[in-house]
């Protein structure tokens, strides 16, 4: 996402409207998707893995809303997906949809549709929602992130949210494992193993929290709903 270099920056704004209306998990999107798109007349530029599949999850629907000359490109790897978005997004002009793996960053950022897109010498938000448990220790996810984040200027930003097994250690390991038999297992993480895919860029507060925590717009959660909340979510800045 792009913000002229004399403007403050949205720290206030980071993760809102777009999230109460995207529901990837509703709850996960409303507190951990995207930043700052209420900035009418403001640049902004999204990348964001994975890509949406339902007309409600069309985080750029409410990015452009608000500022109309975003620019958002999605990234999946599921050829199906990749039809049912490009189906979506028709005559979303400022939208693409890349067919490329997270495990492959080199070739995400060279892709045509991302060039031609975004313009990397501004800040860029680059969004990882619910993506990074799907890659497993042996694939370095921490190396796949940081190629993408080193890529992005100062004043960028990344979101991004999490499984973890930090709550209820048992009852999370048995829901992980619903995807032992799928393309993808899940791989639970703790709260610093996540805090670590943000380098050394600075986390907006309160940091990397459970969704539910990150700013809260109505009464904080019981205790007992955070039990059940096994993701956490942050947004960090590169500073500069």
């Amino acid at each position: 996402m792009t913000f002229p270099q004399e403007q403050p920056g949205p720290d206030e704004h980071l993760l809102g409207e777009v999230g109460d209306r995207c529901g990837h998990s509703r709850r996960v999107r409303h507190h951990v998707e995207v930043p700052a798109v209420q900035y009418p007349g403001r640049r902004a530029q999204f990348a964001r893995f994975p890509a949406p599949v339902y007309p409600a999850t069309c985080g750029h629907e409410v990015a452009q809303a608000a500022a109309p000359e975003a620019r958002i490109v999605y990234v999946d790897n599921d050829p199906i997906v990749h039809v049912h978005a490009n189906a979506l997004l028709t005559g979303s002009g400022h939208t693409r949809i890349v067919l490329a793996d997270l495990r492959e960053p080199d070739q995400i950022l060279a892709h045509p549709k991302t060039r031609d897109l975004i313009d990397f010498t501004q800040p860029v938000a680059l969004l990882l929602v619910a993506i990074l448990h799907f890659i497993a220790d042996d694939e370095d996810p921490a190396g796949l992130v940081a190629v993408l984040r080193d890529a992005l200027p100062p004043g960028s930003y990344l979101g991004l949210s999490h499984a973890t097994n930090d709550f209820r250690t048992e009852t999370a390991q048995v829901a992980a494992a619903v995807y032992d038999k799928a393309t993808s297992r899940a791989t639970l993480r703790s709260h610093a193993q996540i805090a670590a895919f943000f380098g050394d860029w600075d986390l907006v507060p309160p940091g990397l929290v459970q969704v539910p925590l990150w700013r809260p717009d109505g009464p904080p959660p019981r205790p007992r709903d955070l039990q059940r909340m096994w993701i956490y979510g942050g947004v960090a800045r590169r500073a500069g």
